[in-house]
């Protein structure tokens, strides 16, 4: 988003330049507003800043256009979605040297009483490389408990896309809540029937078996774009791989991608390792990535490769669309991502993603479970 040299003015300037730079026709609104909200959260706590003309937190405030109020991880997310990079670097330098805003970058007792979530999952993530060791220790334990119940989540997820098919006529002494022989358990328990309390005292389930098919091994190469946007994608993508790692007959492979390769691969067992490995922002070279990956295929035709990106490429769109043409042409499957998290909402450059399923791939955006799903079918087909 490119600004107007009045509004850029009046973002640096504050609120003070309001009449100023209405005259200049400068109106606040949508992302710039929210860019305004952003450096008024920071900037605004300067107590000399009025005597500099300098925008102050709280002073000469107007009812009903304040945003809600912010905490420390949310505005560091904020941060990441609205300003460029090197903005991003001198807005946390600032917060961290010159206001100590340290509530979760530097002080470790503030992250020992903190509740795990996936918001200061993202903000510990964003700000990793400015932590002190200490800290990266506490920010560790927050990331594992978070993947923890990430993981836990999708495990569930895994196990019922990819467990055998039902056979009814075959029972296990497994349980299962989905395999419950519900009229066998009922037959054979009626002579507990009660019939005043009209209620069946029941001793014994029965379950069906279900018939695990021997799959032939498959590789999974899952890439993911490391750009500050796909963040909720790139966690969300680091579990599945943790998860698929452990499933017999899959090869799984985790690649993360900027205008560079990182093979991630050797950490598959553990999500909050290749979490903390990520390093998020600069360009995109999908292309890329997607010849690293065609490096690592075995059997073609027993391969997948999904591709988590918002498909804003940076280097050669052509180059990027001949090597997914060439890909599906020796009977790859490939998947393009839009997004990968619990929300499922995309943000993309649609004429390439077009452009990629005209040369055979296919797009979409999934959760977690979803991606479970079309991963078992792909395989067992």
């Amino acid at each position: 988003m490119s600004l107007d040299p009045a509004t850029r003015w009046r973002l640096i300037l504050g609120e003070a330049a309001d009449s100023a730079c209405a005259g200049a026709g400068c109106r606040l609104d949508g992302r710039a507003a929210a860019m305004d909200r952003a450096l008024d959260w920071l900037y605004g706590r300067d107590a000399g800043g009025e005597e500099r003309g300098v925008r102050r937190q709280g002073v000469d405030r107007h009812g009903g256009r304040e945003g809600s109020a912010l905490t420390v991880p949310g505005w560091i997310n904020e941060v990441h979605t609205l300003f460029p990079r090197e903005t991003i670097e001198r807005l946390e330098r600032d917060a961290i040297e010159v206001y100590a805003i340290d509530d979760v970058v530097t002080n470790p007792d503030v992250l020992a009483r903190v509740e795990p979530n996936e918001t200061l999952l993202k903000a510990v993530l964003r700000t990793k490389h400015l932590m002190t060791p200490d800290v990266l220790v506490m920010a560790r334990r927050l990331v594992q408990e978070v993947v923890r119940r990430l993981m836990e989540s999708l495990a569930r997820d895994l196990a019922v896309a990819f467990s055998g098919v039902l056979d009814r006529r075959r029972h296990t002494r497994l349980p299962g809540a989905r395999d419950l022989d519900l009229h066998r358990t009922i037959r054979d328990n009626l002579r507990h029937y009660d019939p005043e309390r009209r209620r069946i005292t029941v001793e014994r389930l029965h379950f069906f078996a279900r018939n695990q098919r021997r799959m032939r091994p498959w590789q999974v190469i899952l890439l993911v774009d490391q750009s500050g946007s796909m963040l909720d994608s790139v966690i969300h993508a680091s579990v599945m791989a943790a998860c698929l790692w452990r499933l017999p007959g899959v090869e799984t492979h985790l690649v993360a991608f900027d205008t560079s390769v990182v093979d991630l691969t050797r950490d598959c067992d553990d999500a909050c390792e290749m979490l903390m490995k990520v390093q998020l922002g600069g360009g995109t070279d999908i292309g890329r990535a997607v010849a690293y990956a065609s490096g690592l295929i075995t059997a073609p035709e027993r391969a997948v490769v999904v591709v988590v990106s918002d498909f804003y490429e940076g280097a050669s769109e052509a180059v990027l669309v001949a090597r997914v043409r060439a890909l599906t042409g020796q009977r790859t499957k490939v998947l393009g991502l839009a997004a990968l998290d619990s929300q499922a909402r995309p943000d993309y450059d649609r004429a390439m993603a077009q452009r990629l399923v005209e040369a055979g791939a296919e797009i979409a955006a999934m959760t977690p479970g979803e991606l479970a799903g079309w991963l078992a079918q792909v395989i067992r087909s």
